[in-house]
């Protein structure tokens, strides 16, 4: 599909939903401030509405669709609840407006590729937000997976030990750990490692898991899965939000037959162990990609703008488009038809 490339001028951007992780794009979006005006911000809650617009000196609205009708936008940035992100997508594309969301795409396998073709039909882009995947530790051990330093990979398992109190539930308006908006730990806390298993390892065969629920919501706080790769690789994630008594670590090791590597820290932030048979020469940048972080999201939304505005311009391609966002997607909605039928699920989900 050919798209036209924006130049010559400020891409107008507007941000739709104004809560917890808003404050990294509109942090992004003043990052790139030479590229990027902000044309306009959209929330439900008149007074989150009216804060963020006076802050931001922009137009306020509490209707997506008055948004799309009175702005001239380039792209909105959607940060609703997950379940909200299908709906705004196909109201936006349908606009002729660019679309980037905050993950999960969407909450139901139909309704993500029910975005992707909503945005094909329009000729428009769809980005999904994954920004971990700019995290410099993360950066150095996808070159090694590239370079096929590990030779064959043997096991996998990632750990997400964080917390989530019933409080954090209890916020939002009710929207918090519901299956139809939000999803449980897989779906919302633990969706950047789901994503790290096939952008790390590459296509998943199959999963097995089981979930377990302790606070007063719908969907898991806890869960397991179990995954073989394509490539015979087999490997585990562990996730739960009722660690005591604050987040502990979000971690992956991966066992190959010539190097083993862990990363861990609250979000794998902290390359605890490199070793591979051959050295290179960026071994020794392991203790500088290591950061310190106040926040489990990371640093990464501004290299993810820093891709988005260059495909716009039509200087690249994106990075995760709706079709890599289908992937993870693919994965969890996996893990929960097997935790709730008890069965193992083969991908792909459909053919």
């Amino acid at each position: 599909m050919l798209y036209q490339p924006i130049k010559g001028r400020k891409l107008r951007i507007a941000v739709v939903g104004c809560g917890r992780i808003s404050k990294n794009h509109f942090g992004s979006i003043e990052a790139h401030a030479s590229e990027l005006e902000l044309a306009a911000v959209c929330d439900i809650d008149p007074n989150v509405l009216d804060e963020h617009a006076r802050k931001y000196g922009v137009k306020g609205y509490r209707d997506i669709r008055v948004m799309l009708e009175k702005e001239k936008l380039d792209v909105v940035a959607l940060c609703t609840p997950s379940g909200i992100h299908p709906g705004q997508a196909v109201l936006s594309a349908k606009s002729g407006v660019h679309v980037m969301t905050e993950k999960p795409m969407a909450t139901r396998w139909a309704d993500g590729q029910k975005m992707v073709h909503a945005c094909d039909e329009a000729g428009v882009r769809l980005f999904v937000v994954k920004q971990n995947r700019h995290n410099s530790t993360l950066r150095l051990l996808r070159r090694a997976v590239e370079e096929k330093r590990f030779g064959k990979i043997h096991m996998v398992h990632l750990n997400v030990f964080w917390t989530r109190p019933q409080s954090y539930y209890d916020q939002g308006n009710g929207w918090r750990g519901t299956w139809e908006f939000d999803g449980g730990a897989f779906m919302n806390q633990a969706s950047h490692y789901i994503d790290l298993l096939e952008w790390l390892i590459g296509p998943v065969e199959k999963v097995q898991a089981m979930t377990s629920t302790t606070r007063d919501i719908e969907v898991e706080d806890t869960g397991v899965i179990n995954v073989r790769w394509r490539n015979g690789a087999l490997g585990s994630v562990s996730v739960t939000m009722l660690t005591y008594p604050k987040n502990l670590e979000g971690s992956i090791t991966i066992l190959g037959e010539k190097g083993t590597v862990r990363i861990g820290g609250v979000a794998v932030n902290d390359i605890q162990v490199w070793q591979f048979e051959d050295a290179k020469d960026y071994d020794k940048n392991i203790r500088e990609a290591n950061y310190e972080t106040t926040s489990v999201y990371g640093f990464g939304h501004p290299l993810y703008y820093k891709n988005v505005i260059d495909v716009l311009r039509g200087d690249a391609e994106p990075e995760t488009d709706g079709r890599e966002g289908l992937k993870s997607l693919e994965l969890l909605i996996a893990a929960y038809r097997s935790a709730r039928d008890g069965v193992t699920v083969g991908l792909p989900l459909e053919y």
